[in-house]
């Protein structure tokens, strides 16, 4: 099969399309062919090596000090069933499901193998596109705000970065909690964070946040700009700050009304956000969608910062 394969770190043009063996599903596994996969800005940073401050050491050891060992990135993915392994009951080929491959990676291929229990049934009203780029934005914004910050109607939220792959399912999910939604973005997608459901939006050219008179129940960063000091002066005296991009030293300080870490990858949060995309009460936002032989220009352009909403691959 044909994989996007790094052997080095580097800039985008390290990542080139090779013959890979496919692999075969273990009792538990299904093999499934993958239609759609994300490039996200966590994809990115390992194929760079470019880490948050303070984690190169320790993301070095576990993926590779001198190069990667995980030779194939991605981890979003949709696509179909293809083979069940010998103990899979809940699911048989034919079936279209999509996930998450947590560290394991290895979407950025023709074909993964994947837990059959960690697998989510995709719904036919949703795209295979939509599949890929709803599960790690949309998981991560839920869980920061429905799990950590229980963000509900009435309260006010602050998404900084709102028309990032998280951002745009954060407004909408707040929004859809029934708060007051506030996004920081640039003036070119203000339209865009307006008609996923922010009441007000900022310009961060124009504006800087931090010096707002605004308080706020719940402020999400997931852009990384945003100190806990300047975060925790946006809250109200029972809000709570929500990084979900940030430095080593900010996951450490990280207590009372300030969150940080890593998103858990949920089937129930999978199910979850795909009966909203299937009921028509979250919208996907897709920047752009390319080929495998694209990969490197997929990588490039998330590396400008500046995407909106997810990047695709069509391997």
């Amino acid at each position: 099969m044909k994989a996007a394969v790094i052997d080095r770190y580097g800039p985008p043009d390290v990542v080139r399309v090779a013959d890979v063996p496919r692999p075969e599903p273990k009792p538990g596994q299904v093999l499934v062919r993958v239609h759609a996969a994300a490039v996200t800005s966590g994809d990115a940073r390992l194929r760079a090596a470019r880490f948050p401050a303070g984690f190169a050491p320790f993301a070095r050891l576990a993926f590779g000090v001198f190069r990667p060992r995980r030779k194939v990135l991605g981890s979003a993915y949709s696509g179909v069933v293809e083979a069940a392994g010998s103990a899979v009951t809940r699911l048989k080929a034919g079936d279209e499901v999509c996930g998450m491959m947590g560290a394991r990676m290895g979407a950025h291929a023709e074909y993964v193998t994947v837990s059959a229990e960690k697998a989510a049934l995709k719904p036919a009203a949703v795209s295979h596109d939509d599949a890929a780029g709803l599960l790690f934005g949309g998981s991560t914004a839920l869980f920061f705000l429905r799990d950590k910050a229980h963000v509900s109607a009435g309260q006010t939220v602050l998404v900084n970065g709102a028309s990032g792959a998280i951002g745009t399912n954060a407004v909408q999910l707040a929004r859809h909690f029934g708060a007051t939604v506030t996004g920081v973005t640039s003036r070119a997608n203000a339209a865009l964070v307006t008609e996923l459901g922010a009441a007000h939006v900022v310009d961060y050219t124009r504006h800087d946040i931090a010096h707002t008179a605004e308080r706020y129940d719940a402020v999400l960063d997931t852009v990384g700009n945003l100190s806990i000091k300047a975060g925790r002066a946006l809250l109200t005296p029972s809000g709570r700050l929500l990084v979900a991009v940030g430095s080593l030293g900010d996951t450490v300080r990280a207590r009372g009304n300030v969150v940080a870490g890593v998103a858990l990858e949920r089937r129930e949060a999978f199910e979850y956000l795909l009966g909203m995309v299937a009921a028509g009460e979250l919208t996907v936002v897709i920047d752009e969608v390319y080929d495998l032989a694209g990969i490197a220009a997929a990588y490039a352009r998330v590396d400008t910062g500046h995407k909106v909403g997810n990047v695709l691959l069509h391997p």
